[in-house]
């Protein structure tokens, strides 16, 4: 990477944030929500929807891709589905409109489905997730329907790419640390990151991306020049993003801005009493936590619980940020 890294004060780097969104042309609500939801993914170690998506926001709002305007609304469809439409605007204020909206409807029968779309990029879908995970549900996001305008991750046994990244989402109430949450791109990385390593001067790691011609590559460049994303775990990324692409497209319906959401809301307190679960929870959370650790790895971790350290950590040592993409953001903020 050039130039290492620095720490930066959180509150700094959102005063920042939210600079350059207000000279987007954003509202000061919109504009505070998403360098909220930026800061806590980079404390969170999630970079690749941390501070540096600012400027791809910044750069789509100048693009006319996104509307700086826009305002999520919530509709009922004709034959009873409810709807988060993002106005082309971007998707973080729709997606915490759409998952508090799916737990509210949960009360009727103890599970609720609410599509989003017509929205941008949407950040890290952890954070809405762990949100509903925490007042005891279990919550799915499935995105996918962009690949007109999203070809970035190749189908296993191909070379080219043809499906976006089409991530998925988990969460639901854990042990006595919190929500157990699982947020994964179907590709072998999330193409934030190929966003992440251009701006930071850095590499990608070996067998996540492949160049033009189908060879492998760790320069996200040959990504940019035509390369494709490899899908995670072969056969079984290509399976789950192909089936993101069925339910949030040819269910859902077209696409516009970037891709469609489906999010699904279960009550886990109509299956079981909320103490007794977290009791069950927390023992078998416990015998991970107790597995052997293999060669070179510290200790086994539960998916949700490293970010929550990280982001109490980073809360007084400061969000670690490229030195190249820090000078971006600064550059960006001032004009």
């Amino acid at each position: 990477m050039d130039g290492g890294r620095l720490l930066v004060p959180p509150a700094m780097a959102a005063a920042k944030i939210v600079a350059i969104l207000g000279k987007a042309g954003c509202d000061a609500e919109t504009a505070d929500a998403v360098a909220r939801h930026l800061v806590d993914a980079s404390l969170r170690g999630v970079e690749s929807h941390g501070v540096m998506r600012v400027l791809q926001y910044a750069q789509q709002y100048r693009d006319g891709y996104m509307s700086a305007a826009a305002t999520p609304s919530v509709r009922v469809l004709p034959r009873g589905p409810v709807e988060v439409d993002g106005g082309g605007g971007i998707g973080i204020p729709a997606m915490h409109l759409a998952v508090a909206r799916a737990c509210a409807d949960t009360q009727a029968s103890g599970i609720a489905a609410v599509s989003v779309r017509n929205v941008g990029h949407t950040g890290r879908l952890g954070a809405y997730a762990e949100a509903g995970a925490e007042m005891g549900h279990l919550v799915i996001i499935i995105g996918g329907g962009g690949r007109h305008n999203w070809r970035q991750v190749a189908p296993y046994g191909g070379r080219r790419a043809v499906l976006p990244t089409n991530p998925y989402c988990l969460a639901i109430p854990g042990g006595a640390r919190g929500p157990v949450v699982v947020d994964f791109a179907t590709s072998m990385i999330a193409g934030g990151w190929l966003y992440a390593a251009r701006s930071a001067g850095a590499k990608l790691p070996v067998g996540a991306l492949i160049d033009p011609e189908g060879r492998p590559s760790t320069d996200p460049e040959d990504y940019f020049r035509g390369g494709a994303i490899l899908p995670k775990g072969g056969p079984m990324g290509y399976g789950l993003a192909l089936m993101a692409e069925l339910i949030c497209e040819a269910m859902l319906g077209p696409v516009t801005t970037e891709v469609n959401w489906l999010v699904l809301a279960l009550d886990t307190t109509r299956h079981r009493a909320p103490g007794r679960m977290r009791e069950v929870a927390e023992e078998i959370l416990a015998e991970l936590r107790a597995c052997p650790p293999a060669e070179g790895v510290s200790a086994v971790e539960v998916p949700g619980e490293r970010e929550r350290a990280r982001r109490e950590a980073g809360m007084t040592g400061g969000l670690s940020i490229p030195a190249r993409t820090w000078t971006e953001i600064l550059a960006a903020a001032d004009g």
